[in-house]
């Protein structure tokens, strides 16, 4: 025979929780013996751990108190179903997991796998961690702005990580967010950069999304507005030219 201390220490449990499942009828409590002591029977305690089991479970105590008197056959249906239940709560909370886990990332929420495949290409050639973010940001505002752009613009993208000097100048501006405006590498750099443009020019105007989308850039880092403003002035000095050529 047991204690009630005894009782709660076999079934994981407080004495006062047992007091209190004898308090709601939920375990029958024992008449004291002649010591003035209540003792419990080894039934007690397998009635107190599957009474705690099920309250761990999620079951209420009001069904808790209908399956310990129910019959054998229909004491197992109702576990089999309380199991049931379980394995769809672990699987929506597996799901909500997997969700959590994308929203340390963010792009997986809301953009097509080819563009996730694109940030995830930058990580792995270096590109920091800013950037990545920018450029997730960007691919969520051309998404937006404009939807039908965005598989052309995954191919030029993965089209110039595939040319060595694209990608060496992109790590270059990635590793400058940090410098001063009148850093002179930003000269340099500068100079490379308007000559990959001229090698790479392209006919016609930029869309309206990908110009807010660089501008969207650039406004992070005082050094990457001034490589873009040192850039667009001298596409501006070349046009003027172009066009001075053609009116003589």
């Amino acid at each position: 025979m047991l204690t009630i201390g005894q009782l709660a220490a076999t079934a994981g449990v407080t004495v006062r929780t047992v007091r209190h499942y004898h308090q709601i009828g939920l375990l029958p409590e024992p008449e004291r013996d002649a010591s003035g002591y209540r003792r419990y029977s080894a039934q007690a305690a397998v009635d107190l751990i599957r009474i705690r089991t099920l309250a761990d479970a999620g079951v209420p105590l009001a069904r808790i108190d209908a399956l310990l008197r129910a019959e054998p056959t229909e004491f197992a249906s109702a576990i089999t179903d309380i199991d049931a239940e379980l394995r769809r709560k672990i699987d929506q909370l597996t799901e909500n997991r997997r969700r959590i886990a994308e929203l340390a990332s963010g792009e997986k929420l809301v953009l097509p796998p080819e563009v996730v495949a694109v940030l995830d290409r930058m990580r792995g050639l270096g590109v920091s961690e800013l950037r990545v973010r920018l450029e997730r940001d960007s691919w969520i505002l051309m998404q937006a702005l404009d939807p039908h752009a965005v598989a052309a613009r995954v191919r030029e993208k993965n089209a110039s990580f595939d040319d060595p000097e694209t990608t060496r100048l992109y790590l270059a501006c990635d590793q400058s967010v940090d410098w001063h405006p009148n850093d002179p590498r930003l000269d340099q750099l500068i100079d490379d950069l308007d000559a990959w443009e001229i090698d790479h020019e392209r006919a016609g105007e930029q869309p309206e999304s990908l110009k807010l989308v660089i501008s969207r850039i650039s406004e992070a880092s005082p050094a990457w507005q001034r490589i873009l403003d040192g850039l667009t002035h001298r596409a501006e000095q070349r046009r003027t030219g172009s066009d001075r050529s053609r009116t003589r």
